[in-house]
């Protein structure tokens, strides 16, 4: 189903973090895609519904939430259409990528500081203290 011309993987270009994001938000693009197939929708939704599942699906073999949270989709992308799968991956790589917010500085100077008195206030209808 793969076409050999298109990588399976997108190249990585921002750290393990950001590549999570972009596959996060592709496959939230193509659950609401028309395009996809319904019951290939199921797939990304069993795999979050496996979490809440409080046994493992297969006791014998042990199998982390991890993997089958990864397997299942990347098999949901895998199988869409390749053409909807490229489209929504060059819509997401036209984006621009979210860069820090860079460190500002404020002088004395820009600091409105506002200088004040107080005075403690008894209370008239509190009972006098001992």
């Amino acid at each position: 189903m793969s076409n050999s011309s298109v990588p399976a993987l997108p190249p990585a270009s921002g750290g393990l973090f950001l590549d999570l994001a972009r596959q996060a938000k592709l496959i939230f693009r193509l659950m609401s895609d028309r395009r996809v197939n319904f019951f290939l929708k199921l797939l990304p939704v069993a795999s979050v519904a496996y979490l809440f599942i409080p046994t493992d699906v297969l006791p014998i073999i042990p199998i982390d939430d991890a993997v089958v949270l990864w397997l299942v989709n990347y098999l949901f992308v895998e199988l869409c259409p390749n053409d909807v799968v490229t489209e929504h991956r060059a819509k997401l790589q036209a984006l621009p990528a979210p860069t820090p917010a860079a460190p500002t500085t404020v002088t004395h100077e820009e600091l409105e500081i506002i200088d004040g008195e107080y005075r403690e206030v008894e209370d008239r209808d509190a009972p006098p203290t001992a």
